[in-house]
């Protein structure tokens, strides 16, 4: 059997792509950073320079500056980030219809069914890259193995602009000696599990007791072991199975019964991100929403807005929801024991068109992309990386039961 899985990764990608639309950028150390204006906000992307300065993704823009005080700060320009990371996966999609994305600059290709054509995985990845950097001015870095995790532990081994083999002969070799964090799925808490127990690297996790594992990450702790060990069996993805769901929806029921507005719009809030991250991460906007909420008497009643434009962002879907939960319900009413807030009526990006002539929509869509960082930041980092002031308050974890129906071709 043969290395087939890659991984590319776009090095840098956001700092990147401004440095192909600004050469003068080039040789500068740059950083993608959120609201440069005001001078706070975080680091989104930095040069190879910026990164060998110390500067970290995530990190406050104040400190980036504290650490390489000649960075030159830009805003962020999601468009032309779609815009190439499109391109790319034209190219990748050029070699095999299996290409799974992983974000916009991140994504694995199955090129099992591609060597008649294009010839061995090596020379396909050696082919991405150098089309990449010459057709588009973007360097990559690729992994190539037999799972996909491997195969991403390979496109981070080695940065920037270069490939990594990790082969059935030699991952012992190379991902077993990488660090138990470098793998996918290892969390702040399972990092603090691992450290507690001796387990330093993702070899340590390959031989570590089940039963220990187990007991202490239940189902995920196995997982991580059999990916240790090369046994991951998840396939890539076709790239043209194209699936959009009917509704996108989140509920949760109250660790108490809500009786104010205050605590329902907390409760509403955090819903709302759910949909919202959801809604981007599959391209979509909502053309309306619907709020249920059930009493303490475990009676229900909900009630839908169709919007005069698509939205994806959670303040909006948050400030909809708010509007249906005063028509529903108010203060000294009966107790609120659970609410959910749904996305309907989708529709895909490309078919988004603005239609206010206020400009509105043109703040809901700033809104979106802004939030659109976040959700890489929270990609890399973890969804705790990132959490809302709001959230925070009563310093209570909300439970989340998945509510979208199932997905269906169109």
């Amino acid at each position: 059997m043969r290395e087939d899985v890659l991984h590319c990764d776009a090095n840098n990608f956001y700092a990147s792509v401004e440095m192909v639309k600004d050469p003068s950028l080039r040789g500068k150390n740059i950083a993608v950073c959120g609201d440069p204006e005001k001078r706070h906000g975080i680091v989104l992307a930095k040069s190879e320079g910026a990164k060998a300065r110390g500067v970290k993704t995530g990190q406050t823009i104040r400190e980036a500056l504290a650490l390489c005080p000649d960075l030159s700060i830009l805003p962020p320009d999601f468009p032309s980030y779609v815009k190439y990371s499109k391109a790319l996966f034209e190219i990748y999609t050029s070699y095999t219809d299996r290409v799974e994305s992983f974000g916009l600059d991140e994504c694995w290709l199955d090129v099992s069914g591609s060597h008649t054509l294009f010839g061995s995985s090596e020379h396909i990845a050696e082919e991405i890259r150098r089309r990449a950097r010459e057709e588009l001015g973007i360097t990559l870095s690729v992994g190539i193995s037999f799972t996909k995790v491997f195969a991403k532990l390979g496109s981070d081994y080695k940065k920037p602009d270069a490939q990594t083999l990790i082969s059935r002969e030699n991952y012992k070799t190379i991902a077993w000696d990488l660090p138990v964090e470098d793998i996918l799925m290892v969390g702040a808490g399972s990092s603090r599990f691992f450290k507690t127990v001796g387990i330093r690297t993702i070899g340590d996790l390959a031989q570590a007791d089940e039963k220990l594992l187990s007991a202490h990450l239940g189902a995920l702790g196995l997982t991580l072991k059999r990916w240790a060990n090369g046994e991951e069996d998840d396939s890539v993805k076709l790239y043209y199975e194209t699936r959009r769901p009917e509704s996108v929806g989140n509920g949760s029921t109250a660790a108490h019964d809500l009786k104010s507005r205050e605590e329902c719009a907390e409760l509403i809030t955090a819903m709302a991100e759910r949909v919202a991250t959801r809604l981007r991460k599959h391209g979509l906007y909502a053309g309306g929403v619907h709020l249920t909420i059930k009493f303490n008497t475990l009676k229900s009643v909900g009630k839908q807005k169709i919007l005069a434009y698509p939205i994806a962002s959670t303040t909006d879907l948050k400030d909809e929801s708010l509007t249906l939960l005063d028509q529903l319900w108010h203060e000294g009413d009966q107790p609120i024991r659970a609410i959910t807030v749904t996305a309907i009526r989708l529709v895909e990006n490309g078919e988004y068109v603005p239609t206010s002539l206020f400009g509105e929509d043109e703040q809901s869509q700033k809104r979106t992309r802004l939030e659109k960082s976040i959700d890489g930041i929270r990609e890399k980092f973890g969804y705790g990386a990132i959490t809302r002031g709001s959230l925070l308050k009563n310093g209570e974890n909300v439970e989340f039961d998945e509510k979208a129906k199932p997905f269906k071709k169109q």
